[in-house]
């Protein structure tokens, strides 16, 4: 079947994939997958090296990307307008508050025309002279792909640990540098997380391994300078559906290993004064007890949900942090979640949210007496910082709104001061006044109250003629916050309702609401964005037919499972990297995240109800012979998270079953992975390709 233009002019034919039926039988159910084909068998070579793609699989994707140009051609100087205008929004000579550290301040900057981050620091509390340790520009020059993560200084300052990845399929090279004469060492160690921690002493920099399976499984230590074939394993993770990571408690004491899959946690403290130590488990792991650890004093502090399934947190020795000797120190309070813990000389600092705001809450430890630091909008997006430093009354943190750009505080946890570090800076222009803001509740089919973040226009009529663009995550606890985004007003500007629906899958509204969108309870996240929907539509922001909806990553699920649930409600979809090949992946425990994936949708390999479940919405497995709305799907092919093949089966199935003429595009990054393209101004054209197909299908051109 011929595409055709949303305005009704006929595009070249689309690509059609070869039919090469796969049969399976799990818990006696046979299925039949034509377009398995697309998984190339040496994908864990494809991850490291694209060149390495088959070569029919290669043709087939570049013919969709060929196809998806051609019928974005008409788009071509709205998409060089937006990227202008987006890219005129940022101001290009930026740089990060510089963050304290004994002698040294240490900050982020991005220079005039330069993709990538600077890392360097300056003598504290002078001027300069400022020391670049990291040149991204410099060191990304030319090269198709780069990343540079996981930067950390040394506590003796004399070294930097810094994370390269040069393919986006997220295999890191570890490298350590010599800060006064930037020199790298020969320290090279391939096939890593990034970041690192550091021993007291800065002789020794723990790090974690990866597998074959792109797994986080084994956290070694390495003395700066020596040969990595030397390095010594300290921990091991057995059990394939955890994640590994590594931290630092913020008195430095300890350095912590973390090991977590979505509902259960396990962290082991290694003393860094005495970096030989083995690492000592704080409590064992138990199914769907998640904790965290910080240090004061001879205790661990541990915000944890046992007991409380919004969290609380307790104190117990070091020595024997069981549970039965745990003391309460903030107790548990439905509804209120905690999100993260600080902990400093003499305060201790929590992230919470409650009715899906959040708050700061600063607690003094000598009388424990407490105070909240909180804000008037609507609906707000709030960060915390508690910097290098233990030994300090001042925390850092960010405040934004869908209207108020970034703005960064430092304040005095004993004077309640705040003192206005930065503002972000809009070069082209940007006044808040002209905008609205607005928190809604839509109710959902169960009764729930599902809240929605809108931002517009104070002109734009609400009066069902405005399209509406609607984003959507929910799944893993994920909260998207109400924060300020200059890509958002290009839509927004051109007569674009943007709404932000918070479905169940995320913490919006504590854990509960997490729960309530998860593996048997999916469905909830599905027909929580339908509620969301139709309640825009009965409110008058928008009209039936008239939302784009977008999802990225889980969120693709999201939005490829409401598009064959609900497809009359929608015009457009925009899914990227999406995980729509949800029961074929959930069925192949060697992909890199099949087995820590299990607890978040179930195992469909060992329970034959979570078989059921997952096959009930996997968007791959549920398309149909119905008319679906323009559809744009994006894919990495180095992705390691949502492997390229899953959007390409989806569009190849959906252009083969589906009943209408509109728009069905894929466009693969040949270069990249689930990220995207490297470089903060390539990823705008990406946004700036996505926002003209809504603006095209919504008839804005």
């Amino acid at each position: 079947m011929d595409a055709r233009s949303p305005t009704g002019g006929k595009a070249a034919a689309a690509p059609v994939a070869a039919k090469k039926p796969r049969k399976t039988s799990v818990h006696g159910v046979k299925l039949s997958d034509d377009y398995g084909w697309l998984r190339a068998d040496n994908w864990r070579e494809v991850m490291r090296d694209p060149a390495k793609l088959p070569a029919e699989i290669r043709q087939y994707l570049e013919a969709e990307n060929e196809y998806t140009a051609a019928a974005m051609a008409e788009t071509k100087a709205l998409r060089d307008e937006l990227f202008n205008e987006m890219r005129g929004r940022i101001k290009e000579d930026d740089a990060s508050v510089p963050a304290p550290d004994g002698p040294w301040a240490y900050s982020v900057r991005y220079h005039a025309g330069g993709q990538y981050p600077s890392f360097r620091r300056l003598p504290r509390g002078k001027d300069g002279p400022v020391q670049v340790l990291l040149d991204g520009d410099a060191m990304g020059a030319g090269k198709p792909y780069f990343a540079i993560a996981g930067a950390s200084h040394s506590r003796d300052h004399r070294h930097i640990a810094y994370s390269l990845d040069e393919a986006g399929g997220e295999f890191y090279s570890l490298r350590v540098r010599e800060t006064e004469s930037g020199r790298d060492l020969p320290d090279r160690i391939d096939g890593t997380l990034p970041g690192a921690a550091w021993s007291a002493d800065g002789g020794s920099l723990f790090y974690v391994r990866l597998d074959d399976h792109h797994r986080s499984r084994w956290v070694y230590r390495h003395l700066v300078g020596g040969d990595p074939a030397d390095d010594v394993l300290v921990y091991e993770e057995t059990d394939p559906a955890f994640f590994v990571g590594l931290g630092e408690t913020q008195d430095r004491r300890y350095i912590l290993i973390h090991a977590h899959e979505h509902q259960t946690s396990e962290t082991h403290l290694i003393d860094a004064e005495t970096p030989q130590a083995a690492p000592r488990c704080v409590m064992k792991r138990e199914d769907g007890h998640e904790y965290r650890v910080e240090h004061h004093s001879g205790e661990c502090y541990i915000l944890t949900n046992r007991e409380a399934e919004d969290f609380r947190i307790v104190a117990a020795p070091v020595s024997d942090p069981d549970p039965a000797r745990w003391r309460e120190v903030v107790p548990h309070v439905e509804g209120r979640i905690i999100l993260a813990l600080g902990m400093l000389a003499r305060h201790l600092v929590r992230l919470e949210r409650q009715d899906g705001l959040p708050r700061i809450v600063v607690r003094r430890l000598a009388d424990g007496a407490e105070h909240a630091i909180a804000f008037d909008e609507e609906a707000y997006s709030l960060g915390l910082e508690v910097g290098y430093e233990f030994d300090t009354d001042t925390i850092r943190f960010t405040y934004s709104s869908m209207t108020t750009p970034a703005r960064v505080y430092d304040y005095d946890m004993e004077s309640r001061e705040r003192s206005l570090r930065k503002e972000q800076e809009v070069p082209s222009g940007h006044e808040p006044r002209d905008y609205v803001t607005r928190r809604i509740q839509a109710p959902a089919p169960d009764g729930a109250e599902v809240p929605v973040t809108l931002l517009y226009r104070k002109d734009t009529p609400l009066n069902g003629t405005a399209p509406l663009y609607l984003y959507g995550h929910g799944a893993y606890g994920i909260a998207i916050p109400a924060a300020f985004s200059t890509n958002r007003l290009s839509l927004v500007d051109r007569g674009f309702v943007f709404a932000l629906a918070h479905v169940r899958g995320g913490k919006d509204k504590g854990y509960g609401w997490y729960k309530a969108g998860r593996r048997d309870k999916k469905m909830n996240s599905f027909s929580d964005f339908i509620a969301a929907a139709e309640h825009l539509i009965a409110a008058g922001y928008t009209a039936r037919g008239r939302i784009v909806a977008e999802g990225r990553s889980a969120g693709g699920m999201l939005v490829g499972a409401v598009a064959n649930i609900a497809p009359e409600l929608f015009l457009g979809i925009v899914a990227g990297v999406p995980f729509v090949d949800v029961l074929n992946t959930m069925l192949d425990e060697s992909l890199p995240l099949t087995p820590p994936e299990w607890n978040e949708w179930g195992n469909p390999i060992a329970d034959a109800k979570a078989f059921a479940a997952i096959r009930s919405y996997s968007p791959y497995d549920n398309v149909g012979r119905r008319a679906y709305p323009h559809i744009l799907a994006t894919a990495g092919l180095t992705d390691p998270r949502v492997t390229y093949w899953e959007p390409a089966k989806w569009v190849a199935k959906l252009r083969a079953m589906k009943r209408d003429e509109r728009l069905l595009l894929l466009r693969t990054n040949m270069e990249a992975g689930h990220a995207g393209k490297s470089g903060r101004f390539e990823a705008l054209r990406e946004t700036a390709f996505d926002y003209a197909f809504a603006l095209m299908i919504a008839g804005k051109l």
